[in-house]
Formats: structure tokens, C-alpha cells, sequence
């Protein structure tokens, strides 16, 4: 498995052949936010197997983004929203309630429980917030947007990364997140090999601070409190475009800026 943060909460999983990217998120400015980290590089969108689509806040469903995938690209979405996505012009659409999954080439996407109210700035329809489980010969889960919620011990048994959001784009978080304690927790009860945080020094509101150490400082958070609450499991912090080379065969795993 390769895992490529590419900012917020879009990240390109490579797994058995098959590339999936969830929530894409790339313009350098979205309504009220800026991009205050790198460019995405476009090499890491090319043949992208799946877009995964959490939920249908515009920083998780950014239409503009997914059109630059092409409108032929397959979309997998939380259910209710698939009419939405039809209309405007996505050909391949599957829907996922709660525990539904389908196959990408050899790769089995599940929608899991989210814990994330998404009535606040819905784009249109009626779609649930989900997270994702994708299993294959390694195991990875994608939180999307959520809070703690009970489902979460053991969610994904044998899980070998957890991507997990941290932060969001202000100083503040409303309910329905995790902030850098409440997704140590998640650690806690997930018991992944990895943690990876995501959703964190990608966008930041117009007329917000932005130095470097502001923006870092949920990721580093979350690593401590997760030494504390599960130390077994080890934290990787990416910068933004990095990677993570994971093998299920021993516990080695390489970092790379790419």
C-alpha cells in the first residue's frame, strides 16, 4: 500500500493496482479558504480508479476539483447523493449506505458509520456522511469528517493505517469532528498498525494566521496524545504531497516527499 497526502482530506491510496482518491479537494482557493500549502502535483491524479466522496460539504465535495478527474471518473458515494452527482454529469456513480461495499478491480470499498451532521452548507440532496474502509492485501481506513462514536473498536479489523482528521481550516471546531485528542482517541479504538492525521495545514480562512508552526501543531498534538492513549501505534506526520510506503510483511514503512 502507498499513501499520498495530498492536503485536507484528500488523499491517493495505491493499492493491489488500483489508485483511489478520496474527497479531492485541489484548487488553490475555495469560497472563503486558501490553499496555504504546495500545489497539487497533477502526476498523482492521473488514472485514478475511484474518487470516494465522505460527504457533501463543499470541502469534501468540491465539484470543480472532481470534474478535473473527467466526468467518466468512477464515483463512489455516501447514499443519497448519487442523483446529485448524476445531474451533473458523473456517469458512474455507486451509492453506499452503512455497510455497503463494492469491488474496485481486486479492492473491497465498505462505507462505515460517520458521526457528522450534514445538513450544515449541503450542496443538495440528502446524502449521509460515511467513512471508508478499503481492503485488500493491506487495510486502510478513511475517516471522512466525524466525531467519536461507538462502532468505532475494532471498526476495521487488522487495520493497517488510519486516516484520521486532526484540525479543520479555523480556529475553532464545531461538533461533529475530531480534534487532535478526540482522534488519539479514535487511535485508541481502532488499534491500526499507523496513524496518519489529515484535514490539517491544507486551507485556512481568509484573514487567519498561517505560519508554520500554527498550522503543524494539531498534527504534533495528535502524535502525543496518541503516545499517550496507544503507544503501540506508530504516528507518521506527512508533509503535504508526502508518502507513505507500507508493507504488510514486516513493519517497515518509507517516507518520501514526492
Amino acid at each position: 500500500m502507498r499513501v499520498t497526502w495530498l492536503g485536507h482530506s484528500t488523499v491517493l491510496i495505491e493499492l493491489d493496482g488500483v489508485r483511489l482518491l478520496t474527497d479531492p479537494l485541489l484548487r488553490p482557493r475555495m469560497l472563503h479558504l486558501l490553499r496555504v500549502a504546495g500545489p497539487v502535483d497533477a502526476r498523482a491524479l492521473g488514472d485514478v480508479d475511484a474518487a470516494l466522496i465522505s460527504h457533501f460539504h463543499y470541502d469534501h465535495l468540491d465539484l470543480a476539483s472532481l470534474r478535473s478527474l473527467g466526468l467518466s471518473v468512477r464515483v463512489i458515494a455516501p447514499a443519497g447523493g448519487g442523483a446529485y452527482l448524476r445531474k451533473r454529469g458523473f456517469a458512474q456513480v455507486d451509492e453506499l449506505g452503512i455497510g455497503g461495499e463494492v469491488p474496485v478491480g481486486p479492492v473491497v470499498v465498505r462505507a462505515t458509520p460517520a458521526e457528522h451532521d450534514t445538513r450544515r452548507g449541503l450542496l443538495g440532496g440528502q446524502a449521509i456522511a460515511v467513512g471508508y474502509a478499503i481492503l485488500g492485501s493491506a487495510r486502510a481506513y478513511f475517516a471522512g469528517d466525524t466525531d467519536l462514536f461507538d462502532e468505532l473498536d475494532g471498526l476495521v479489523p487488522d487495520l493497517d493505517v488510519a486516516l484520521l482528521p486532526v484540525a479543520g481550516w479555523g480556529p475553532r471546531l464545531p461538533a461533529g469532528h475530531l480534534d487532535p485528542r478526540g482522534a488519539a482517541e479514535a487511535v485508541r479504538r481502532l488499534r491500526p498498525r499507523i496513524a496518519v492525521p489529515i484535514h490539517w495545514g491544507t486551507y485556512r480562512r481568509v484573514g487567519l494566521a498561517r505560519g508554520e508552526a500554527l498550522l503543524r501543531a494539531p498534527a504534533e498534538e495528535f502524535a502525543r496524545h496518541v503516545s499517550e492513549l496507544a503507544p503501540a501505534v506508530e504516528v507518521k506526520i506527512l508533509p503535504v504531497g508526502g508518502t507513505l510506503d507500507v508493507t504488510t510483511t514486516t513493519t517497515t514503512e518509507k517516507e518520501a516527499c514526492v
